[in-house]
């Protein structure tokens, strides 16, 4: 039997013809198809991109923690102090008495430098206890950079920590705990202590973040104060360490939590948030009343 060979029209007769081409119908399906696969494939990598930061901040926290409890094993208990305004401002002067020094803002920081300064982080109390690993004080989910000598950088610190938490003087709120070692963290328990939390950028200055008591005991949640803001760089999540050494991260619920960023403007803190459960929840980790 004779071979038989494609003609140009798909017949017999022809060996030099190729496979059929695309319709022009046929090829804008292939792009319409492809296309929409494209967009779908946006927020799948928007969300793995998302979670990666997530899972960075998290370990950041847990390392930052890890860190605080060594300081306070080689030195019998006694946690790392928790400076605030004038005391950091003072940069290095402070470096022996604080787990970080340095106020951030949207300038240059104060003492001048402070939003980019490492030093101001690895020589304080926490840098030995962390190998000066100064990243770890960074969300990389910040945005929030500086100039320096025309460059932008990122700045060096999103974290702070709870304000009773720390050698400080007088709690922030008056007839409630200032823990100043492990051994009085009770009431929240270990586990449900706050040490860690990130901040706003727009928030952010010191290192201490301030938590108001008001309307927690006796329960008045009229009163409910939000003074410093969590950070909500994880689709309205926040990323918080306690004393136990574990990081959880928490849903803000109330929209006050979040207000809207104007970039390069700093928020008004210490704002009367009537209701806010969040900041019952972090009053809650914060501290209790002293007996």
């Amino acid at each position: 039997m004779p071979t038989q060979v494609l003609s140009r029209r798909g017949g017999p007769g022809d060996a030099t013809a190729g496979p059929k081409a695309f319709s022009l119908a046929e090829l804008l399906i292939v792009l319409a198809v492809v296309a929409t696969l494209a967009v779908l494939q946006v927020p799948t990598l928007g969300n793995a991109k998302s979670g990666s930061r997530l899972a960075i901040c998290q370990d950041n926290l847990r390392q930052l923690t890890r860190g605080w409890l060594l300081y306070a094993q080689d030195n019998n208990g006694r946690l790392t102090g928790n400076l605030d305004g004038g005391d950091v401002m003072a940069g290095m002067a402070n470096a022996a008495r604080t787990w970080c020094v340095g106020w951030l803002d949207f300038n240059g920081g104060s003492p001048s430098g402070a939003n980019t300064n490492t030093q101001f982080l690895s020589e304080a109390q926490l840098g030995p206890y962390i190998q000066k690993e100064v990243r770890i004080f960074r969300c990389p989910a910040d945005p929030s950079v500086s100039l320096f000598g025309g460059v932008a950088y990122p700045r060096v610190r999103s974290v702070s920590m709870n304000c009773y938490m720390g050698e400080r003087g007088q709690p922030y709120t008056a007839g409630y705990k200032q823990f100043k070692t492990l051994d009085e963290i009770t009431g929240p328990s270990p586990a449900k202590a706050l040490v860690f939390i990130d901040e706003r950028e727009d928030s952010i200055n010191d290192g201490w973040f301030g938590i108001n008591m008001i309307g927690f005991d006796p329960p008045g949640p009229d009163a409910r104060i939000m003074v410093d803001f969590p950070a909500d760089w994880h689709g309205r999540r926040g990323s918080l360490s306690f004393a136990d050494g574990h990081v959880e991260s928490w849903h803000w619920r109330d929209p006050r939590t979040m207000p809207r960023h104007r970039k390069g403007i700093l928020l008004p803190l210490a704002v009367a948030t009537p209701n806010n459960t969040d900041v019952a929840r972090i009053q809650a980790a914060a501290s209790s009343k002293a007996k």
